[in-house]
Order: structure tokens, then C-alpha cells, then sequence
């Protein structure tokens, strides 16, 4: 009895080691790949739990995540003015083709990473050679990527891969590039600066003239129209003068006698030789002698 459940205990154990080397499960986040004595049986991109023939097949696993390779220094490019550029850049990748990378880097993740960065690395001194040190710096940045990207992915598609994103973090100048472009930039923004002050100079000037000219026509305006009022009031009063003054003769007569007077002996040391007969004197020597003449 004791041999009969040896037995049945034994068979048990061998029943579940064969389950447990027959039944393997894949992830969600990973390729399976099914191998029977060394070549491929099967592909499964399916998570859940799959059945293999156990000693027969084994089973290799191939991360399916977007995977990341970032330049750990910055890497120096020519532009098309045969200057240097130090770039730091990274790349989003994943395998698609669990086969196809298997056949193409054996499976090994630091071979796919050397072939795509020797692929990027050569796509971007490519496009670098064909632009200017302005153009990867700022003006054709997202361009440069875009094309990087479609160049990159080309290849990678040969092993099974695919380039999701190429992305420049940083393009900088060496030292001695960096030193010349800002003396430049510097010279450039001055002539600029000049250029305006230049300019705001003449603008002021001529906004100067514009209102001294304005200033010469308003007071020559002015003076016109006080000449004219001024005549116009003269003109008035004389003739106001007249038809009072013509009303008495006599009484005109009188009053330029008295102004005349008060001209001629305006301070108190005038001194004025004159026969005392003349005209000047008629209203001085009283009513009756003004009236004699």
C-alpha cells in the first residue's frame, strides 16, 4: 500500500514538473518568441498563458516598450560652414518584428543599439553638413528631426525595430565658435542700435523744423491779424475823430494846441526860442485873443 502511494506521489510531482516546464506566460509588455531545437517556431504578441512542448522548446523574451538611447556626452557635428556644433540628442525605439530583430541582431539589445546609433549618427552629420550654424540651431531645428527621423526609421525597419522619435535636446557651439558669433551678434545689434539713433535724430530734427515753421506761419499770422485789427481800429478812430472834431473846429484847433503844448514842454528843463507872436501861442494869450485871430 505504502509502495502504491509512493508511486502515485511520485507521478503527481512528475505531472506538475512537466506542467511547469510545459506552460509559460507572456506579459503584456513583451514579445514571445517560441524556439524548437534552435530555430523559431513561433511569434506571440498576445499576452496570457501558452503551452510549450517541454525539453523541445524553450522561450526568449523582447521587451515590447518604447525604449530610450541617450547620448551620455554631446557629440560634434560640421555644418555646411565647415563649423563645429556640439549636439546632445536621444532616440525613442522599439521592436516591432520579434523575428525579423531576432535574425538581424540575434536578439541582443546592445548590437540593435549600435547599428541605430551608427544609423542616426550618420544621418545627422548628413543633414548638419547641409545646413548653417543658424539653420540647426534654431531655424530648420524641427525639420532636421522630422527628416532624422524618417532616415533612421528606414533602416531600422531592416532588424526589426522602429525609430519613434529623434530629438535634439541641445545644439551648442564649441568655445572658440561661441566667442566669434557673439562679438558678431554684438557688432550686428550696435550698427543696429546706430541706425536707430540715427534715424530718431533726423525724425527729431524734422519734427525741429516742422514746428518751427508752424511757429513762424502762426506769428506771422498773428501779426498780420493785429496789423489788420490795429488798422481797422485806427481807421475807426479817425474816423470817429473827424466827425466829432468836424462838428467844432474850433474845439479841434484847441485840442491839438493843448497836445502840442504837452509835447513841448514835456520836462521841467525844455527850453523852446520862439517869437512870442507866432501862431503857437494863440490859445495862450486867453479867449478874447483866440477869438481876435
Amino acid at each position: 500500500m505504502r509502495d502504491k502511494m509512493s508511486i502515485i506521489g511520485g507521478g503527481l510531482l512528475l505531472l506538475v514538473a512537466l506542467a511547469s516546464m510545459s506552460l509559460f506566460t507572456v506579459d503584456q509588455r513583451q514579445h514571445a518568441i517560441v524556439f524548437q531545437l534552435g530555430e523559431v517556431k513561433e511569434v506571440i504578441d498576445q499576452p496570457g498563458l501558452n503551452v510549450k512542448l517541454p525539453m523541445i522548446q524553450n522561450v526568449r523574451y523582447f521587451d515590447k516598450r518604447i525604449l530610450t538611447m541617450d547620448t551620455p556626452e554631446p557629440e560634434r557635428f560640421i555644418t555646411s560652414e565647415k563649423k563645429n556644433v556640439l549636439v546632445d540628442h536621444f532616440v525613442k525605439w522599439r521592436i516591432v518584428d520579434p523575428r525579423l530583430y531576432y535574425e538581424s541582431v540575434a536578439g541582443d539589445e546592445a548590437r540593435a543599439r549600435t547599428r541605430l546609433t551608427q544609423t542616426v549618427n550618420a544621418g545627422l552629420r548628413e543633414e548638419f553638413g547641409k545646413r548653417t550654424v543658424h539653420d540647426v540651431v534654431s531655424g530648420a531645428r524641427d525639420q532636421i528631426m522630422e527628416d532624422m527621423r524618417v532616415k533612421a526609421d528606414l533602416d531600422a525597419r531592416k532588424i526589426g525595430a522602429q525609430i519613434i522619435d529623434v530629438r535634439l535636446k541641445r545644439v551648442d557651439l564649441p568655445t572658440e565658435v561661441s566667442e566669434s558669433v557673439y562679438r558678431r551678434m554684438e557688432a550686428e545689434r550696435k550698427r543696429v542700435a546706430n541706425e536707430l539713433r540715427s534715424q530718431g535724430a533726423a525724425e527729431a530734427e524734422r519734427i525741429r523744423a516742422d514746428a518751427d515753421r508752424q511757429r513762424e506761419v502762426i506769428i506771422a499770422e498773428a501779426y498780420r491779424s493785429a496789423q489788420k485789427v490795429k488798422g481797422e481800429g485806427d481807421a475807426k478812430a479817425t474816423a470817429i475823430y473827424a466827425e466829432a472834431f468836424g462838428q467844432s473846429p474850433e474845439f479841434y484847433s484847441f485840442y491839438r494846441s493843448l497836445e502840442a503844448y504837452r509835447a513841448s514842454f514835456a520836462g521841467k528843463e525844455d527850453v523852446l526860442v520862439i517869437d512870442p507872436g507866432s501862431e503857437f501861442f494863440r490859445y495862450m494869450k486867453g479867449p478874447q485873443g483866440a477869438r481876435k485871430n
